[in-house]
């Protein structure tokens, strides 16, 4: 069947359509990862958008369910050159196309990903419709497509009421933090991996209770911190500070999630109450964008934004370069950062964007990209062993 992609400057891609079988309208972005589609499929940060995926070939490996971000996907639709039907591997679960149609999921096969790419970069971030009418009219469409926008997405990704995570120190034979936490909801990652038990020492941060506010958290964040023998209580987003200051948590974490950041201002007036107190703070991706916000800085929009497993970014203090796994669309303006307040901390090698932010006098950090990534480059995974002695430092201090 026929499908069509209508973007918002009247371009029009014709293709394939796959998945569910319904029209969507939706912000259109593209990820540049190899592989991860299904840790990009479940990751509640493109919650209100479509996915254009820029390798040309996905699907190959199929559905694994045990490498979901979340328990469904997110995105509004899937954009991909050629979706494979035939998957190869042995702990493939289902093909992706039986995916998206069980979890009611749009998309469009056999386009041009390259060209639309380009017109996202040039142009920037636009929205756009996918339909299979091929009777559609293009000039009452046009307006519908000027006007969406995401909303506010945050509430519609996080979680319903708070859970723990329980401490589990499985590792893989290589010490990436695969099968690494169990959850009380559902089984996640099952300990199937060989125990390191140096590199258990190493990150041995048991006895520590850590906070996570959940923005719309991808599991690997829980998984990383359990992973080093913390347990992780899981908050919904709008949790009063109040509630987790009075649980007397080691530590806080606020976790990535989806959406315009300033459409979150009760969300951000928590927070500040949460920087005011001396629990140690780690935020990642639009938790290190909230924070900012929090305390006075400011954040825009990107023209297409920063989406994919291949970002380097350079630790200021030290000068080394990671390769990172990013999805995001706003950033902190470092020209409007006072420095007695938070100074910058990581720099995007690409653009000079801002990365990470460092706050004056208080035990806290942030970053916009995922130190906790699955599938996607674990180099700045060393983050999550800094927030642990950090926390351990706070309590000893106690």
């Amino acid at each position: 069947m026929k499908a069509y992609l209508i973007l918002e400057d009247g371009t029009l891609f014709e293709g394939t359509h796959i998945g569910a079988q319904r029209e969507v309208i939706s912000e259109i972005v593209f990820n540049t990862s190899m592989a991860g589609y299904l840790e990009v499929l479940t990751d509640p940060s493109y919650a209100g958008q479509a996915v254009c995926m820029t390798y040309p070939l996905i699907g190959n490996y199929g559905i694994c369910r045990d490498d979901m971000e979340s328990a469904r996907p997110w995105p509004d639709a899937l954009i991909v050159r050629e979706l494979s039907r035939i998957p190869s591997n042995f702990r493939c679960d289902m093909t992706i196309q039986q995916f998206l149609e069980q979890n009611n999921v749009p998309g469009i096969a056999g386009i041009d990903t390259r060209a639309l790419t380009r017109i996202l970069r040039e142009k920037g971030t636009m929205n756009g419709m996918i339909t299979t009418d091929a009777a559609f009219d293009r000039k009452e469409i046009l307006p519908r497509l000027k006007a969406y926008t995401t909303g506010r997405v945050v509430e519609k990704v996080t979680c319903a009421a708070p859970y723990r995570v329980e401490p589990s120190r499985t590792l893989s034979d290589n010490g990436d933090l695969s099968g690494s936490a169990r959850f009380d909801r559902e089984a996640y990652l099952a300990g199937r991996r060989e125990k390191r038990p140096s590199l258990v020492k190493e990150l041995n941060g048991t006895g520590l209770k850590v906070a996570l506010l959940d923005l719309g958290a991808k599991r690997n964040i829980a998984a990383s911190l359990a992973a080093r023998g913390c347990e992780v209580t899981v908050y919904p987003a709008r949790t009063a500070a109040r509630e987790i200051i009075e649980a007397a948590p080691d530590g806080i974490m606020l976790s990535n999630g989806p959406g315009d950041p300033k459409d979150c201002p009760e969300i951000i007036r928590q927070i500040r109450m949460l920087y005011e107190t001396d629990i140690p703070i780690f935020a990642i991706c639009l938790g290190h964008q909230l924070m900012a916000l929090a305390t006075g800085a400011d954040t825009y929009k990107m023209k297409y934004g920063h989406r994919g497993g291949n970002h380097p970014v350079k630790d200021l203090e030290t000068g080394r370069v990671y390769i990172s796994s990013q999805n995001h669309g706003y950033v902190v303006d470092t020209g409007k950062l006072d420095p007695s307040v938070a100074v910058p901390a990581f720099v995007n090698v690409n653009d000079g964007t801002n990365e990470g932010l460092s706050y004056t006098g208080k035990n806290i950090f942030t970053v916009q990209f995922h130190p906790e990534a699955c599938c996607g480059p674990q180099d700045s995974g060393y983050l999550f062993d800094r927030f642990i002695r950090m926390m351990k430092g706070e309590r000893e201090h106690a």
